[in-house]
C-alpha cells in the first residue's frame, strides 16, 4: 500500500497554525514566570521554614510529581465548575501548569539552595548582612546560577507538556492540528507539520532562554555557559 503526501491540503489553515503557536507561548511563557515564582518561595519554605511549612511544601510537591498532568488539568478544570466557578479553558490550563512545574521547580531550586556552604552564610553574617540580604546576594541568587541549566530544560518540558490542554479544548497548537486534522482528513501531514513546529518553539525557548541567562548571570556570559 502506498501513501501520497499532500502538504499542500494544510497552506489554507497556516493562519490557525499561527494563533495556535501564539497561544502556546502565551501558556508557556505565563506559566513559566508564575511557576518559577511559586517554586522558589516552595523551594525556600522547605529548605529554610518552619516544620509545618516544611510539611506542607512536601506534601504539594510529592503529589504534583507522582500524579500525571492530564488529571491535573481535569482537576482544576472540571473541579473549578464543580465549585460553581466557571473559568475558561485558557485560564484553568495556565493554573494547571503553574502548579505543575511549581512543584518541579521547587526541587531543582531546593538542591541549587542547598549547594551553597554554610560558611558564605556565615561570612555574610559577619560582614553585617540582614537575612533578606544574605539570602539574596549569597544564597538565592548563586543557588539560581547553578541550577539554572536545569530550570530552563524544566521550562522546554512545560512549553512541550503545555498540548496536554488541548483535551480541555484550549486552543493551542496541538488543539488546532486536532481540528485541521479531522477536516482536511491529511492527519500525517498535520501531525508532521505540528512535530516540526514544537521542534521549532523548542529552539526559539532555548534561544531565549540562553540570552536571558546571558543578560542575568554575569560569570555565565563571560564563559559562554548561560545554558
Amino acid at each position: 500500500m502506498t501513501y501520497h503526501f499532500d502538504f499542500s491540503a494544510l497552506l489554507p489553515y497556516w493562519p490557525e497554525f499561527a494563533r495556535g503557536i501564539w497561544l502556546t507561548l502565551q501558556l508557556s511563557a505565563i506559566s513559566t514566570v508564575l511557576g518559577f515564582v511559586l517554586g522558589t518561595l516552595c523551594a525556600i519554605g522547605r529548605a529554610d521554614g518552619s516544620r509545618w511549612v516544611k510539611w506542607l511544601v512536601a506534601i504539594y510537591v510529592e503529589a504534583i510529581r507522582n500524579t500525571p498532568l492530564l488529571v491535573q488539568v481535569f482537576i482544576i478544570y472540571f473541579g473549578i465548575a464543580t465549585l460553581g466557578l466557571h473559568v475558561s479553558a485558557n485560564l484553568a490550563a495556565v493554573i494547571a501548569l503553574v502548579i505543575n512545574v511549581g512543584a518541579y521547580t521547587c526541587e531543582i531550586v531546593r538542591a541549587g539552595i542547598e549547594s551553597v556552604h554554610k560558611s558564605q552564610i556565615e561570612a555574610a553574617e559577619c560582614l553585617g548582612l540582614s537575612r533578606v540580604q544574605t539570602y539574596w546576594h549569597v544564597v538565592l541568587r548563586p543557588a539560581i546560577e547553578r541550577v539554572y541549566p536545569a530550570v530552563t530544560s524544566q521550562y522546554v518540558l512545560l512549553m512541550l507538556a503545555s498540548s496536554i490542554t488541548s483535551q480541555i479544548s484550549a486552543e493551542e497548537l496541538t488543539a488546532v492540528a486536532n481540528r485541521i486534522q479531522s477536516d482536511t482528513f491529511r492527519a500525517f501531514e498535520t501531525y508532521i507539520v505540528t512535530g516540526v513546529l514544537y521542534l521549532l518553539l523548542s529552539l526559539v525557548v532555548r534561544i531565549c532562554l540562553w540570552l536571558f541567562g546571558l543578560a542575568v548571570f554575569v560569570r555565565r556570559r563571560k564563559l559562554g555557559t548561560a545554558i
